[in-house]
């Protein structure tokens, strides 16, 4: 038993920022059920998330990469100086990767490649100043160390022989020097990931499909070009209900394949421009 004098312990104050409500609502739920962990605040992009780092002083914070207004790279500088950052994201490029790293990250864990209870063991160990990769992130920082620049020399005879018949080593290339988010892939800001209602084409019209707001939410993360197994993480259901769900999306929009159902839903579809025409 705690000795009576001894404090109870202090929740872990987690603040979430994520341009997607349900990604944001899956994480604040999932967190917020364990005892030692609270949401203190949530954000939709990277100008909110610096303000309530600010005003909430969080242990940790979870950041997406790809947001509205301020990106999670940009705003990363002014976050890393309030408490560390784990990057929380469906971005799994190398470059940015290695720029968020550089920026000061202190983890990355790509969607899709981590269970539940893997993130919450990564949100503590964060807190308590260990880092966290998934396989994606992970290669790429391999990538980044085979690239960087030799450190000081070795002691004489150290490092010098070929080992086992191997060819020498490969002469280390220069760094890769830190760039903006928008040089790293172009457009990035822009991109269409289909996780925002905010980024949909505003030509089409999807009222005439008739899907509920979940059902417009999957079929987002669908003509995104996600699996099902991607969007049950992003959604925090099973797979089951997602394939329920997808199967309602294809009789409303009449098509029998996702490609059929992302051409129509983007409006790419011919004769889609047709507002009374769902075929």
């Amino acid at each position: 038993m705690p000795h009576e004098n001894t404090p109870p312990s202090v929740p872990l104050r987690v603040l979430v920022a994520d341009d997607n409500p349900v990604v944001r609502a899956g994480l604040t739920a999932l967190l917020t059920a364990r005892a030692d962990i609270t949401v203190v605040a949530e954000a939709a992009d990277g100008h909110t998330a610096c303000a309530a780092a600010e005003t909430h002083r969080p242990d940790v914070v979870l950041l997406d990469v790809r947001m509205p207004g301020m990106d999670g790279l940009s705003a990363l500088p002014r976050l890393v100086r309030v408490a560390p950052v784990l990057m929380l994201t469906y971005s799994g490029e190398a470059e940015i990767v290695q720029e968020a790293l550089r920026r000061g990250a202190a983890g990355y864990l790509v969607h899709g490649e981590f269970t539940a209870d893997q993130l919450l063991t990564a949100v503590r160990d964060t807190g308590a100043g260990l880092a966290h990769f998934t396989a994606t992130a992970a290669g790429a920082v391999r990538a980044q160390l085979r690239r960087e620049p030799a450190g000081p020399p070795l002691p004489d005879g150290l490092g010098s022989a070929t080992a086992y018949g191997e060819s020498p080593p490969i002469p280390a290339q220069p760094p890769i020097s830190a760039k903006p988010l928008s040089q790293l892939q172009p457009a990035v800001g822009q991109l269409t990931s289909g996780r925002s209602a905010d980024r949909r084409p505003t030509a089409v019209d999807r009222s005439r499909f008739r899907l509920s707001a979940r059902e417009a939410e999957i079929m987002d993360l669908i003509a995104s070009g996600m699996t099902n197994q991607q969007i049950a993480a992003a959604c925090f259901i099973s797979e089951k209900t997602v394939k329920n769900h997808i199967n309602r999306i294809f009789a409303k929009l009449h098509s029998t394949s996702r490609a059929e159902a992302a051409a129509k839903w983007l409006g790419t579809a011919p004769g889609s421009e047709r507002a009374g025409d769902p075929r």
